[in-house]
C-alpha cells in the first residue's frame, strides 16, 4: 500500500520560515519524480515546485522562486519543501505528490497518482 504522509505546517508570521516533509512508504521512492502543490480556499490545486526522479532537474512556480527549495532523499524515502520568506498569500494547504513517470519532473496534477492527505500552511502578517 502507498502512503505519503506529509508534516511541518503550522501558523508563522510572514518573514518566516517553514519546511514540509513528505515521509513515503510503499513505493519505489528512488524512480519517482515527486511535486508540492497547494490549494488555497476557492482556488485550484496548483503545482509550486517538482523535482525529477534524480533530483538533478526541479521545476518552480514563480510565485515561489527564490523562496522555496524542493528536495528528496531518496535514501530516507523522504520529500522535502524549504520554504522561506513567507508571505500571507502563501497560505494554503500543501499536499505531496508521487509521480511514476519518465525522467524529468512534472506540474499537471493528472501526472502523479499518489498524493499525500496535506498540511495547513498559515502565514500572518
Amino acid at each position: 500500500q502507498v502512503q505519503l504522509v506529509e508534516s511541518g505546517g503550522d501558523l508563522v508570521q510572514a518573514g518566516g520560515s517553514l519546511s514540509l516533509s513528505c515521509a513515503t512508504s510503499g513505493l519505489p521512492f528512488s524512480r519517482f519524480a515527486m511535486g508540492w502543490f497547494r490549494q488555497a480556499p476557492s482556488k485550484e490545486r496548483e503545482c509550486i515546485a517538482a523535482i525529477n526522479w534524480s533530483g538533478g532537474e526541479t521545476y518552480y512556480a514563480d510565485s515561489v522562486k527564490g523562496r522555496f527549495t524542493i528536495s528528496k532523499d531518496n535514501a530516507k524515502n523522504t520529500a522535502f519543501l524549504q520554504m522561506n520568506n513567507l508571505k500571507p498569500e502563501d497560505t494554503a494547504v500543501y499536499y505531496c505528490a508521487a509521480s511514476r513517470g519518465g525522467i524529468s519532473y512534472y506540474i499537471s496534477i493528472r501526472s502523479y497518482a499518489y498524493w499525500g492527505q496535506g498540511t495547513q500552511v498559515t502565514v500572518s502578517s
